[in-house]
């Protein structure tokens, strides 16, 4: 039947309820009547006692019929519990359903008035308030759209799995989100169910597997849902999947990975950090989806500092493993020059290392030195064979670290490689400039033979200068990395005198075995950087009393203080803050005139040395050996390759690339002088660009490295606040008193130190990206590369199912949680008790003894004013389950603290009746605290529950080994999130509010989303299951209904008073008020708006208006309680 709208006179009938006697109780509903039949446009007025029911309802629709009335008030209830049956009621009586108002004097009268003369009275004037008010309402068409059958679950504990299996055997599609790894929630982590002592696995397992094989259910795991839109019937949902760094569809569950995990001393959340895990890993035996999760938390910082891109961690962990080989390929996958950074690199990975802000950081290159001197010493062969070739050709010009790197990641990925070297040696500087006793030639030709085993061809005594010509030669690109092999001059009278030489040549002459006499003479060196200290401590070793001139004061000098140190400890004698006038002698230099030097840099921290040139001083000498910088060579490829003002080459700075589209160029002629692994990771940058273009791919954004931010010292020292005292090896001595050869200083670390050593790793990221998974996986399936992603979801229906949070028991100190090692929650003991848990099932304590008596606390956070006053239902059940476990596995003697006794479920009663038989201690009093404070000699080495017992009136201390806090349940610590998510209300304690507690035990305010479960509030298993039935049963009767009837009480816009302010677009919590940019004003979409009022309340001019709340309507109300009053 449509109904009828009625544009005659309004004529009004009220209908007044009894309610039985929850208004007529205290009002009184004949006076009421009367009242109402003498106000203007009341045509009928009636009372019943119950209004709602078919009779009340009948007297409506009958006068309807009759004629008599075109508009209905009923005085009764809230509108939240009838106004539904109410407009159904007048609809069906013949009329519009929105020609009806409801006066509630219910809740606003009868239950909170004490006065049975005011309760009548305000009742009276609300009455009068909804008659004027409702003369003024309009017809209004409510509008239907389509329900998508698809539904979300969110939360894969035991509610929601239950719901999920509901709905898909029902035939819908099911989405089922879960933010752990595996669907099973609490439930999974239990040993036995109570009242029957079942095994929670035997029961949940099943319903797990069902669950993963069920072609409706798709498994959205290790996700968290991250925005919510749309309406009842049409909701879009954004998903976000974390990183599991597994490929879903490739992985088989072999567990591979897991078993050749190098760090497996993780705490395992499962088993409640009782027990260890891998950091591959699944979170329990019956695990679905059966897929691991590589648990990474950042790059450590000693990773995340590399310059050259190394695994340093990874290393690490494979040193601690005694992994060997695997951690020496590790460096290998960056670099070849595994031996010479080991012993020539400056270590920036120490200073960054969270060990360092506790003992001391971890030795880590000397780590990496010994891995490559152990792979030297017991390896023979290529390490890697040389792949097939790809037929391309690459050039690279130079052969130092960064042209050393680049050919070797080049080789590595099939390219023909051929490296052009002007020195007589490969190598560069490692080669021809880094002491001896620093980096022994040897190491640095094994360093090179990576390379060469590759297939790469090094041509040395070959200079390039042409460009070009390579190209006709058949190179396909062009790496240039020369270096900056060209000193800088001092620029003063008497350079040319011999005796003169530049530290890059004085270092080079001694690596190639040239004679260089400097014993018995005076060598002054000029520079205060790394290669003035390798000059002075070679001339040390040439016999020569040293003299090191630096402009800079020690403070500033730029070599490293440590080197620097070392000079003077072998007897160089500084000369801080001075420059050089002059060098003093006639054919052969014989002195240096020295200025003193007042400042290095100006204020902007440019290099620009100011000179007090009043205060002078010679220095005797008979050498001069100048070391104050070095910058590419200016005539190399002139012409051919833009340069900069320093006369680096020009490139771009994140592909490398220069003008010249097949020429590329790395390390220290792009940077200027650096540091060997800077010029580690320009080569491997290189390396990676060129293939990319070579393979026809974008360059820009590309990058080498997918790196994690790194994991900050404050969040590692919280996670590891139980580590373990380990004391850093000595220092060793990197000097020699008395210096005379060039043999290396620093002694290697004996396996033993190794070991140690790595095993005071901290792992700051957890993962340590050693990439043993990812070497073992028979199925390509990790990628350590991989992101979060999201995925966009379309639903009609949603079940929010996301369980509860046991309450922290720290937040109780008196009871010894976190002080008193023997003090567990019951959490902790289900996983002690389970046969998959951290003990296999046995009930034993930290020491590994069994308890001889145990004391169970009931009521832990909860039915306490100061945490919760809730009960939560059910503590006293679970901890008379692990009262009968613990006797019967241990034969120790359990002791109950309980408030009340609360067994309200079926069975219940009977198993506390069975434990009784037993013969379980049972003592009634509040617990005070918890200490292992002895006032006796059996309290020895015990603790002691001080509490009361109200059986007998008096104090107990009850002496026990080990005590379980039986904590409450609280709602998930991001429960306000997901509620705003959802856009669902909360309690006081935080738990999910249903839209009514008897009527609606499972709906929300929100029409579609349903709860289920413990986030609802505390509840044992049985109604979880329940609940989640029901959840279920109402989203399908949403769906198969097909359509759902939108309320068209709803915002919109006068366009003719709207002044286009745009207050109201970004307030709107359902985004359905857009702004129409031609015509300047506010639009309204009734299809997502819900009617909430915040845009009309806002709008400045009063342009936003609502259907059912139009100023017209309110106003009349208000005038007509007011008229009364």
């Amino acid at each position: 039947m449509t109904p009828a709208t009625s544009e005659a006179e309004p004529r009004v009938g009220v209908y007044v309820c009894h309610c039985g006697l929850n208004i007529a109780g205290k009002v009184d509903v004949e006076r009421v009547v009367e009242f109402a039949a003498t106000l203007p446009r009341v045509a009928v007025a009636r009372n019943y006692t119950f209004m709602c029911s078919d009779p009340g309802q009948d007297l409506i629709q009958q006068d309807i019929r009759d004629g008599l009335v075109n508009r209905v008030v009923v005085a009764s209830c809230s509108p939240l519990m009838h106004e539904v049956t109410f407009r159904r009621a007048t609809a069906a009586g013949g009329i519009s359903p929105f020609y009806f108002q409801m006066a509630n004097i219910r809740e606003h009268v009868s239950w909170v008035t004490a006065d049975a003369e005011d309760a009548t009275e305000k009742a009276k004037a609300l009455v009068a308030g909804a008659v004027r008010r409702v003369a003024s309402h309009e017809h209004l068409e409510r509008r239907q759209v389509p329900v998508h059958p698809d539904v979300l679950v969110v939360g894969a504990g035991i509610s929601g799995i239950h719901a999920a299996l509901t709905l898909a055997n029902a035939g819908k599609h099911v989405y089922l989100v879960e933010r752990e790894p595996s669907v099973g929630g609490h439930m999974a982590m239990f040993d036995k169910t109570f009242p029957t002592l079942d095994c929670a696995a035997c029961i949940l397992t099943p319903k797990m597997v069902q669950l993963g094989q069920h072609p409706d259910i798709e498994l959205l795991t290790y996700s968290e849902v991250e925005e919510v839109s749309g309406y009842v019937g049409n909701f879009k949902v954004r998903v976000r999947k974390k990183a599991r760094y597994i490929d879903e569809g490739l992985c088989n569950g072999c567990g591979l990975c897991i078993e050749n995990c190098t760090w497996r001393n993780v705490p395992s959340e499962f088993d409640q950090g009782l027990g260890t895990r891998p950091v591959v890993y699944m979170p329990f035996p019956q695990a679905v989806p059966r897929l691991p999760v590589i648990d990474r938390a950042g790059t450590s910082a000693c990773t995340f500092n590399c310059p050259a891109g190394i695994k340093a961690h990874g290393y690490v962990s494979l040193v601690r493993s005694g992994r060997y080989e695997e951690a020496f390929n590790l460096v290998l996958e960056a670099t070849p020059l595994v031996g010479s950074l080991g012993r020539a690199c400056y270590a920036p990975c120490e200073g960054e290392c969270t060990r360092g802000s506790l003992e001391g950081p971890l030795p880590i290159r000397r780590l990496k030195r010994f891995i490559a001197d152990t792979h030297y010493r017991d390896s023979n062969g290529a390490v890697i064979e040389a792949p097939a070739t790809n037929g391309k050709q690459v050039a690279v010009i130079g052969s130092g670290p960064a042209g050393l790197t680049a050919a070797w990641q080049l080789a590595r990925r099939g390219y023909g490689v051929k490296i052009f070297e002007a020195a007589p040696e490969p190598g560069g500087m490692l080669r021809l400039a880094i002491p001896a006793y620093r980096l022994p030639a040897e190491v640095v030709e094994r360093d090179i033979e990576n390379v060469t085993d590759l297939g790469v061809e090094i041509a040395v005594s070959r200079r390039v200068d042409d460009l070009e010509e390579l190209r006709r030669d058949g190179y396909d690109a062009v790496l240039v990395a020369t270096g900056t092999p060209t000193p800088v001059s001092l620029h003063v009278p008497g350079e040319r005198l011999d005796g003169v030489v530049n530290g890059l040549e004085f270092l080079r002459a001694i690596k190639l075995g040239e004679a260089v006499d400097l014993r018995g003479k005076v060598a002054a060196v000029i520079g205060g950087g790394n290669v003035a200290v390798d000059a002075a401590r070679s001339a040390r070793r040439l016999g020569a009393a040293v003299h090191m001139v630096s402009l800079e004061s020690r403070a500033e000098m730029p070599a490293y203080p440590w080197e620097v140190e070392d000079a003077v400890a072998e007897g160089v004698t500084l000369h801080n803050s001075w420059g050089v006038q002059e060098l003093l002698g006639e054919g052969r230099v014989r002195g240096v005139r020295l200025k003193h030097c007042t400042a290095v840099f100006d204020d902007a921290g440019t290099f620009s040395p100011q000179y007090d040139e009043s205060v002078l001083e010679d220095l005797a000498c008979g050498a001069v050996i100048v070391a104050i910088g070095m910058t590419p060579d200016p005539a190399a490829f002139a012409g051919q390759l833009e340069r900069n003002g320093n006369r680096t080459i020009q490139a771009d700075p994140g592909t490398l690339q220069t003008a010249v589209p097949y020429v590329f160029a790395a390390g220290d002629v792009v940077l200027g002088p650096s540091e060997i692994p800077s010029a580690v990771e320009q080569g491997r940058r290189a390396a990676f660009m060129i293939d990319r273009w070579l393979q026809g791919e974008e360059l820009d954004g590309a990058s080498v490295d997918v790196t994690l931010p790194a994991v900050g010292t404050a969040e590692v020292l919280a996670r590891r606040e139980s580590h373990m005292r380990r004391e850093p090896l000595a220092p060793s001595s990197r000097f020699a008193a008395a210096p005379s050869d060039f043999v290396e200083l620093e002694p290697p670390l004996t396996e033993d130190e190794a070991r140690y050593s790595a095993e005071r790793c901290l792992d700051c990221g957890i993962c340590s990206e050693c990439r043993e998974c990812v070497a073992v996986c028979p199925t390509d399936a990790i990628d350590l590369h991989a992101g979060e992603r999201d995925v966009e979801l379309e639903v009609g229906t949603i079940v929010v199912a996301t369980g509860f949070k046991p309450f922290d028991a720290r937040r109780i100190p008196g009871y010894g949680y976190g002080r008193y090692p023997n003090v567990y929650t019951s959490l902790e003991v289900e996983r002690l008790l389970n046969a998959s848990g951290p003990t296999q099932g046995e009930v034993v304590m930290r020491d590994g003894k069994r308890p001889r008596a145990v004391g169970i606390i009931h009521c832990v956070g909860s039915r306490d004013a100061r945490y919760n006053a809730y009960c939560s239902r059910v503590c006293c059940m679970y901890s008379l389950k692990l009262a009968h476990l613990i006797k019967e596995r241990s034969g120790a003697e359990v002791y109950n603290f309980y408030i009340d006794m609360r067994t309200p479920g079926k069975g219940y009663e009977e198993f506390y009746g069975k434990l009784l038989k037993e013969g379980m201690h049972l003592i009634r009093g509040r617990v005070a605290e918890v200490s292992d404070w002895a006032v006796s000699p059996e309290e020895e080495g015990k603790l002691v529950i001080r509490a009361e017992d109200t059986l007998i009136g008096a104090v107990r201390r009850i002496p026990v080994d080990m005590v379980v806090l039986a904590v409450g349940l609280e709602p998930q610590a991001d429960a306000d999130d997901v509620r705003r998510l959802f856009n669902i209300s909360c309690g006081a304690e935080g738990f999910f509010t249903e839209r009514h507690p008897k009527l609606a035990p499972v709906s929300t305010f929100t029409d579609g989303v349903f709860i289920a479960g413990a986030c609802q509030g505390p509840k044992d298993i049985p109604d979880s299951v329940a609940q989640a039935g029901a959840a279920a049963a109402e989203a399908l009767a949403l769906i198969d209904r097909g359509a759902v009837e939108l309320e068209p009480s709803t915002a919109f816009v006068d366009a003719a008073a709207c002044s286009g302010c745009r207050t109201c677009v970004p307030l709107c919590p359902f985004g359905a008020i857009t702004f129409d940019e031609e015509h300047k004003v506010a639009e309204v979409n009734e299809v997502l708006c819900k009617g909430c009022g915040i845009c009309v309340a806002a709008c400045p001019s009063g342009a936003v208006q609502q259907h059912l709340f139009t100023d017209e309507q309110v106003l009349s109300e208000i005038e007509g309680v007011l008229e009364y009053v």
